[in-house]
């Protein structure tokens, strides 16, 4: 008889999804770059153009921090900093054809790598994983609306 089903521990998720999170970050990737440039490429791939002060928010640095790095990235052709024609007293980010493909290859690499480490799991351990894929993407997407609050509840002039 198999035991019953038991409550989620978020203490156990927590340290499950630390050690995941950061084996992922740690795969070898042929795109040599720090986290945080990462995170601003994969932002900007998934969202679209931003300002720098939304990215402040998202990618939970300082500002100075943030324009350091959206200033090198643009240095090297991975982002570009076009008027909002929404408000033409603002810019916004977006991602160039290059930083995209730093995404994509990078995305690549990951699928490669996945594939090998689910092909060492049990069919039991697969099939664990993969009804848990949507409870985890409704996850991902709570923790992206809360950022989302966040970075609009920031004024403008603030930032």
């Amino acid at each position: 008889m198999a035991a019953p089903p038991r409550d989620l521990d978020a203490d156990d998720l927590a340290r499950v999804m630390g050690a995941f999170t950061r084996g992922s970050i740690r795969l070898p990737s042929a795109e040599k770059h720090t986290f945080t440039t990462l995170s601003v490429l994969h932002t900007l791939a998934g969202k679209g153009p931003m300002r720098v002060s939304a990215l402040k928010v998202t990618e939970q640095i300082t500002q100075p921090a943030i324009t350091q790095l959206v200033s090198r990235l643009e240095r090297d052709g991975l982002v570009e900093r076009r008027p909002d024609v929404a408000d033409g007293r603002a810019v916004l980010v977006r991602i160039t054809e290059a930083g995209a493909r730093i995404v994509r290859t990078r995305h690549q690499e990951r699928v490669r790598r996945f594939t090998e480490l689910v092909e060492a799991l049990t069919p039991e351990e697969r099939a664990a994983i993969s009804a848990a894929l949507p409870a985890l993407d409704r996850m991902a997407a709570l923790m992206d609306t809360e950022r989302w609050s966040m970075t609009a509840a920031v004024p403008e002039g603030l930032s």
